[in-house]
């Protein structure tokens, strides 16, 4: 039998529902992983399952603006944050999406959110990669200004969704300081959700955060068999 890692988040026995969590847990989410051969037993324990996570749903009550952090060396950081716009579009809100670093292309989601007009506000405020521009003190100047366009959409009640696409980068490049972000992300109403995302987020944004996914990075096509960036799946 496998120990326990001692470095795993562990988790809080005073929150909400941490019981319940528990006894979700010892349950399993059924299938083949369910110990019970017979039909009738297997059926209780999923009876039983859905009570429980019935009672968790029931107790976790609380509606707040979130902070989601999209970070990590894998594949589909941005993609995750602009299934929340499609997602929060296709509610009826507006969202705002400010590119960090990127800019120097129009990518496809951009052209297919046109759509949904006003709604949506998108700003591409970098001009590429650093070693596209080869001036760092432009890249700095142009973070700061898509910041300041940041701000003015964090403090927007209008807006129920603000997603800081690289963000962390910039963060990461020194173009810009985690203290502007955090004091920034106190600008937000309260209902209003934000994702940030990018490479490397500096512990004082994921300690902040509310949601943190981190990708990891397995497998490549780019480096393990040459494949060039594609339509449709990098742009």
């Amino acid at each position: 039998m496998s120990q326990p890692d001692p470095t795993a988040p562990q988790p809080d026995a005073t929150a909400p529902g941490s019981a319940l969590d528990a006894v979700a847990e010892e349950l399993g989410p059924g299938g083949a992983l369910a110990p019970e051969a017979d039909a009738d037993g297997y059926r209780r324990r999923m009876a039983r399952r859905k009570e429980v996570q019935q009672q968790r749903v029931g107790e976790r009550n609380l509606e707040k603006g979130l902070v989601l952090v999209f970070t990590g060396d894998g594949k589909g950081k941005t993609t995750a944050a602009l299934g929340l716009v499609l997602r929060t579009l296709g509610h009826g809100d507006a969202v705002a999406v400010v590119q960090f670093i990127k800019g120097g292309w129009q990518p496809g989601e951009a052209k297919a959110l046109e759509l949904f007009g006003d709604a949506l506000a998108w700003h591409a405020l970098g001009e590429g990669f650093t070693w596209e521009t080869q001036d760092r003190e432009r890249d700095r100047v142009l973070v700061q200004a898509a910041w300041e366009r940041s701000l003015s959409y964090l403090a927007d009640a209008n807006r129920k969704l603000v997603v800081l696409d690289e963000v962390n980068v910039a963060l990461k490049l020194g173009y810009l300081a985690v203290e502007q972000v955090l004091e920034g992300l106190t600008l937000r109403p309260e209902l209003t959700h934000v994702a940030l995302t990018g490479r490397g987020a500096p512990p004082a944004l994921v300690e902040r955060a509310d949601l943190v996914t981190e990708m990891k990075l397995l497998r490549h096509p780019f480096r393990e068999q040459g494949v060039k960036a594609q339509r449709g799946i990098e742009f």
